[in-house]
């Protein structure tokens, strides 16, 4: 069986060189690690702190060649997608076309195989749609990425966006949702990074997701394909408390009901995790997800493998619920590159 996993990160180096450029910031710096650590303003520290795996394609592809399985992956952009929120509306449109240039780069090299989405910047909702447009009718990336927050500010559900949501859903490609590391990492720090990156980002995730519900953008915008990471953070075990204590946002639907017009992935270190969200979104919404390099590949099998699901079960799990609720097609005939096109770094 042919696997998707939909839940992949690969950054190119291109852009993290152009931020150690930038003297002011937001801007990154080389690590010891093969990576790079960003920093988003004075005084805030390093966030996302990457190492050498995130940068490297080919070496990511062959990692996955060593599972014994065939393989194609869909790159989103995770906790990085803040920072092209982060900067002036035209630099961070700047940066997000240089970001999609080699994400469409990377899937002409991989036709079939690898399948990308989109950088967006949220502060300006003009050049939101600009980008997007660009993005997916002449780059032809498959959706787009949605961080947690607009920068610092978690208000994703913000009335200007209306026209972008409604564009993204005109064009009816998918949302990523990721948490930014960002909006609650002051309030979870400490323990070498422990409580933030266990329940930070679930935490963010979380928040963000309720927030397009609670604001009626699911509402206003039905056919809008929002893909929770992390099976959903906390939202499908708090969807009880959710639709009782919700009613004075004057939704006509309790919120659990835009909760599963939602889809996830499988990104949970724990198959009792991974069998609520496959129960709760149901077989149809939920896709095979590694967060790859975050986590190890061989591990998400195995755990999938607990889970006693029939072949059926497993061909959409695996397969079929990407192609279809990701849009994903097979590659038109390739043209030939440039040479300096080849060379992803």
């Amino acid at each position: 069986m042919r696997i998707i996993d939909s839940h992949f990160h690969w950054w190119p180096k291109s852009v993290f060189e152009h931020l150690c450029r930038r003297s002011r910031h937001p801007r990154a710096e080389r690590n010891g690690r093969g990576g790079y650590d960003y920093h988003r303003r004075a005084g805030s520290g390093a966030h996302l702190n990457s190492w050498a795996e995130w940068f490297d394609l080919d070496r990511q592809l062959e990692h996955m060649d060593g599972l014994g399985r065939e393989v194609a992956v869909v790159c989103s952009i995770g906790p990085f997608s803040v920072a092209f929120s982060d900067m002036p509306a035209d630099e961070g449109r700047d940066l997000a076309l240089m970001w999609n240039e080699e994400m469409a780069r990377a899937q002409r090299r991989y036709p079939g195989r690898v399948w990308a989405s989109a950088a967006v910047p949220l502060t300006d909702a003009g050049i939101a749609i600009e980008v997007l447009d660009h993005a997916v009718g002449q780059l032809g990336l498959m959706g787009a990425n949605l961080p947690g927050s607009v920068g610092s500010d978690p208000r994703i559900d913000a009335a200007r966006l209306d026209p972008f949501y409604a564009r993204v859903e005109e064009l009816g490609v998918p949302l990523f949702l990721h948490p930014t590391d960002v909006v609650f990492q002051d309030m979870l720090d400490g323990y070498g990074g422990a409580l933030h990156l266990s329940l930070g980002r679930v935490i963010e995730v979380s928040v963000a997701a309720a927030r397009l519900i609670l604001s009626g953008t699911i509402e206003r915008h039905p056919r809008l394909k929002v893909v929770l990471s992390h099976t959903g953070g906390a939202l499908p075990y708090q969807a009880g408390r959710m639709d009782k204590n919700s009613r004075a946002a004057n939704l006509p639907r309790p919120p659990s009901a835009y909760m599963k017009r939602m889809y996830t992935d499988t990104v949970s270190p724990h198959a009792m995790g991974m069998r609520f969200a496959l129960e709760y979104y149901g077989g149809d919404h939920v896709m095979y997800g590694t967060d790859y390099p975050c986590w190890d590949p061989a591990t998400a099998l195995a755990l999938i493998g607990e889970l006693d699901l029939s072949q059926a079960d497993r061909q959409k799990l695996f397969h079929d619920n990407a192609r279809r609720i990701l849009n994903l097609r097979d590659p038109q005939p390739a043209a030939v590159e440039r040479p300096h096109e080849a060379a992803l770094a």
